[in-house]
């Protein structure tokens, strides 16, 4: 254990944040800019808006409703492995991406591939970054997180020129090729801890060598036992590390084994211990959910997902439906909301801080006003309107930022591993199906107006929900007001469930 924290906060951890910042941006660069490519795809394939949307929601939303895959997967291979993976993902489904004959294939090969590849990337960066800071975790995060907004910025011009350049296909192929240097990143990913599978393939190896030891022949054992001339090093060392290593409990299970009869009610004994886990698991969810402002979270930003997602894949189109603008201007309004979504994120961050600021009406801010600019996208007329309510729509859409303080607020550091993952659960669900809706109200009514009424009418809602449902009237917990004193000084992954 010493010798892993003397090198936290510092070092080869601000490697790490700088392979982890280039690995979000390569991964999240297109998918967050995917309003450029929109356009795109309804002249080529002559699909319905609805239809075509599931793309860019299903890219958006896979990755985080697949998060505790995602983390899964780090856990038992680690980040470096995980991200070489998911550098072939990326790169190979947006470079299948070129060669889609139909919609339904794209939305296999970028919604669903791109998006699995994405969702390990943002696990495997936030894991290896928790375990390389402590005292600067939440600045490392902070920068590391910021990649995708900076993605989105640089990607949405760059696609945009490379569009008019190689056309579609060219484009999706050179973004496929620059996405492959995920495996570069990789390499700066050195693991403090040892991965779960690796774990595993240790304590076999072990409990391999440990029967070995056990069928030899009482000589054999008395040599060893008497430390005899004969036992190399290598053995000792070996004897040593079972010793160490493998759990007593495990061992005697393993011994159970060996006597025939008993082996039944060895495994029963094991099933027994897994069932009890996993309903004690189900038992601290069901309790989650039974926190009024748990609960009212969920919605929130379920209803924020499912309105404010949208205007990232339709405004290009958006400006162009209403003849604001004839193509793309050369800086789109993708990368306008992005870089306002990256200001957005430092800015709520910083003031999330301040002591007298409750978060989560702070939150509940963010969403009324980002409702407002919703509403007021239908009666805008002019491209420079319609620059100014993106810029607003993204800095506010910069509360996700705010996510993990609120729910350790809500329930404190002891469950927030399970608590985020609901609300990645249910936010990554609302992107899903927003963009898609946003699609069928246009396809119904041939106009955005109808289609934004009812996203800005979802956002204002939520917004009303957290609130109310927020009042101190309610009798919560007295302490609630407090600031959490969230100190990530021991536990990686509680922080880590942010992917």
């Amino acid at each position: 254990m010493t010798s892993s924290t003397k090198v936290l906060d510092g070092g080869w951890g601000w490697a790490i944040v700088a392979a982890s910042f280039m690995a979000q941006l390569l991964a999240y660069g297109s998918p967050q800019s995917v309003g450029v490519l929109y356009p795109e795809w309804l002249h080529t394939y002559q699909e319905g808006k609805g239809m075509t949307a599931w793309v860019g929601s299903l890219v958006a939303g896979v990755g985080l409703i697949a998060s505790p895959i995602c983390s899964a997967c780090v856990d038992n291979f680690g980040a470096r492995p995980v991200t070489i993976f998911s550098g072939v993902m990326v790169a190979g489904g947006l470079m299948l991406s070129a060669f889609a004959p139909n919609i339904q294939f794209l939305i296999f090969s970028y919604g669903i591939v791109v998006g699995l590849g994405c969702g390990l990337v943002y696990a495997a960066t936030l894991t290896i970054t928790c375990q390389y800071f402590d005292k600067r975790r939440g600045l490392a995060l902070g920068i590391v997180t910021t990649g995708t907004s900076v993605g989105a910025f640089i990607y949405a011009t760059a696609q945009n020129e490379l569009i008019v350049l190689y056309g579609l296909n060219g484009c999706l192929l050179i973004i496929g090729a620059i996405a492959l240097n995920l495996m570069a990143c990789s390499g700066f990913m050195r693991p403090l801890n040892m991965p779960g599978y690796y774990l595993k393939q240790k304590a076999a190896l072990e409990r391999d060598t440990e029967e070995q030891l056990f069928v030899k022949s009482p000589f054999d054992d008395l040599k060893i036992a008497v430390g005899s001339a004969t036992t190399t090093p290598e053995k000792s060392l070996t004897v040593k590390e079972l010793l160490i290593t493998i759990d007593s409990k495990d061992l005697s299970i393993q011994t159970e084994k060996k006597e025939g009869p008993l082996a039944w009610l060895a495994i029963m004994k094991a099933i027994k211990k897994k069932q009890k886990a996993y309903t004690k698991y189900m038992q601290s969810l069901y309790e989650i959910l039974q926190d009024q402002e748990m609960v009212a979270f969920c919605i929130a930003i379920f209803l924020f997902s499912l309105g404010a997602f949208p205007p990232v894949l339709f405004i290009e189109d958006v400006a162009q439906s209403e003849g604001l603008i004839e193509e793309v201007s050369v800086i789109p309004l993708v990368s306008i909301g992005a870089i306002a979504t990256c200001i957005g994120k430092l800015a709520l961050g910083i003031l999330v801080d301040v002591k007298w600021i409750n978060g989560i009406y702070l939150y509940a801010f963010t969403m009324f006003a980002g409702g407002l600019a919703l509403l007021l996208i239908p009666i805008t007329k002019s491209y420079i309107g319609l620059q100014i309510l993106t810029a607003i729509l993204g800095f506010f859409s910069g509360n996700w930022s705010l996510t993990s303080y609120i729910t350790t607020k809500i329930v404190g550091l002891d469950r927030l591993t399970q608590a985020h993952g609901i609300l990645m659960f249910f936010g990554g669900f609302g992107i899903m199906l927003g963009p898609p809706v946003v699609g069928w109200f246009f396809d119904w009514t041939q106009s955005y107006d109808l289609a934004f009424y009812f996203s800005g009418s979802c956002v204002l809602l939520g917004a009303f929900i957290l609130f109310l449902l927020s009042l101190p009237c309610w009798n919560r917990r007295p302490s609630e007001n407090d600031k959490p004193e969230v100190q990530y000084t021991f536990t990686c992954e509680k922080v880590a469930s942010v992917a």
